[in-house]
């Protein structure tokens, strides 16, 4: 009994340090885990701070350079140096109007195109006969008056005139109205093809803009004439009056007229948009559309502005609202004149 107490005891005191040993592992485990969370906390706080630092030191900075670039007083030399500056600028701009006004009066460079003129040199005139599908009687009826009065294409074109027939494209393309047109072309040679252009009554009016347009970007020339084809032109006559315009820039020349506005459906020379011409419905003076020249410069006009040009019912009163909005010259010459003697037109210059 007596030798079995001190192994208790041993046993015991054995137990007690296992315990102490496991209570701290446990603390020592706890103080590394706080430890590290601490060491986290730090470096969270410092890049704060640091952050922070910069954002203020970056804000610093950029009110010191604001309030370098904070504006002075204006010298008397820096007042004048600011006027000279508007004045500039002033004068940028009215050079930027003239430039506008010149571009909308037909002054600009493009490329003309000589092929049409054998000889290349620059024309007096391109006279444009408007003509129909069915009017090829007329046609020859003109070709063999200027045959009799020994005018050929060629000899016309030594005296520097240019003479196409003008006529567009049919409705229904490439039918046997275009195929015609073709094949007498294939033979006369005389003929200017609207392509873009269908040729109708209504119509009429936009066969101005596309004759104008493609005759001045095909031809080089001082006038561009229009002329119907029921005329017997005196081309004698016609060649000394554009010689006696030349060099005349801006010039409309024709029969002026003006007249009432038909507003009523249904009858000869109805306008639709008759109530455009005021209370009096009286048309603007304009040529009359039977034979008009213009001079380059406003042929050119036509070509540049010809998709914002507005038609109206009839061809001459068109090309006349063209003409009022530009610094054209009205030519009222009476040898334009024309009247009717049944089919045909009897002018004065004829």
């Amino acid at each position: 009994m007596e030798s079995s107490l001190p192994l208790t005891a041993t046993s015991s005191s054995k137990s007690e340090r296992r315990s102490k040993s496991k209570n701290s592992q446990r603390t020592s485990k706890t103080s590394l885990l706080m430890a590290f969370l601490s060491c986290l906390a730090w470096l969270y706080v410092a890049g704060r701070l640091w952050q922070d630092a910069e954002n203020r030191m970056l804000l610093s900075n950029l009110l010191r350079k604001n309030s370098l670039q904070r504006p002075k007083v204006l010298t008397v030399d820096d007042k004048l140096m600011v006027l000279g500056c508007k004045d500039m600028e002033r004068r940028i701009v009215e050079a930027e109007m003239e430039l506008t006004l010149a571009k909308s009066q037909g002054y600009l460079k493009s490329q003309v195109q000589q092929s049409g003129s054998s000889s290349g040199k620059k024309m007096l005139a391109v006279i444009g006969v408007y003509s129909g599908f069915g009017s090829r009687l007329r046609r020859n009826s003109f070709r063999g008056s200027m045959t009799s009065k020994g005018d050929t294409l060629q000899k016309l074109e030594e005296r520097g005139i240019i003479v196409r027939f003008v006529i567009g494209r049919s409705p229904n393309r490439g039918d046997s109205l275009d195929h015609n047109i073709d094949e007498e072309n294939h033979v006369t040679k005389d003929f200017l093809i609207l392509d873009g252009h269908e040729e109708a009554q209504e119509e009429l009016p936009k066969k101005a803009k596309f004759f104008f347009s493609k005759a001045v970007q095909t031809w080089d020339a001082e006038f561009y004439v229009k002329v119907d084809d029921n005329i017997d032109l005196n081309f004698d006559a016609l060649i000394e009056l554009l010689q006696s315009r030349r060099g005349q820039d801006g010039a409309y020349i024709g029969c002026m007229k003006s007249g009432e506005v038909v507003a009523e459906e249904g009858k000869l020379w109805y306008e639709p948009e008759w109530w455009k011409f005021g209370d009096q419905k009286s048309y603007f003076r304009h040529a009359a559309g039977a034979m008009f020249i213009l001079s380059k410069n406003l042929a050119r006009y036509i070509d540049i502005n010809s998709v914002s040009l507005k038609a109206y019912a009839h061809e001459d009163v068109s090309v006349g609202s063209w003409m009022m909005g530009i610094q054209a010259t009205y030519i009222d010459d009476s040898r334009l004149c024309c009247s009717y003697s049944g089919q045909d037109k009897v002018c004065s210059l004829a």
